[in-house]
């Protein structure tokens, strides 16, 4: 593995060129897909600064929902072990299972996760839209 530059150091080199150097000079639809390309970077680089704390919040929240299970060690043990406990957690909600408080809390948090990885302010905008309307 290379010390330098990091996974985090190329993605925002790219991301740089992105929004600096092809955004502002290549128009209409590549223009467009320069900034999407430029946004999925943003995206992946939180996903990855974020993924342990993520994924050990997820299996806490399985946790409690599923009851206790040993953690696996090693974040691609672990990101496996959480898409089986998933499919679990839904079987039991097709069947009618689960304990609608804790289900509840346990996806509010992931899914708040989840979109504070695809944009940070978007929960944000929307208490302050849900603000303007009252």
């Amino acid at each position: 593995m290379q010390d330098r530059p990091t996974y985090d150091e190329l993605l925002g080199f790219i991301e740089t060129f992105l929004d600096e150097e092809i955004v502002p000079n290549v128009a209409g639809s590549r223009g467009f897909h320069a900034r999407v390309a430029a946004n999925a970077i943003r995206i992946v680089r939180r996903e990855l600064e974020g993924r342990e704390e993520a994924l050990a919040a997820e299996w806490e929240g399985l946790d409690g929902v599923l009851g206790a299970a040993e953690r696996p060690a090693g974040i691609a043990a672990l990101s496996e072990a959480i898409r089986g406990r998933n499919a679990e957690f839904c079987e039991r909600i097709r069947r009618g299972e689960a304990d609608s408080e804790a289900v509840y809390e346990h996806v509010k948090a992931t899914v708040a996760a989840k979109l504070r990885a695809t944009d940070p302010r978007l929960l944000e905008r929307s208490q302050e839209a849900d603000t303007d309307l009252s």
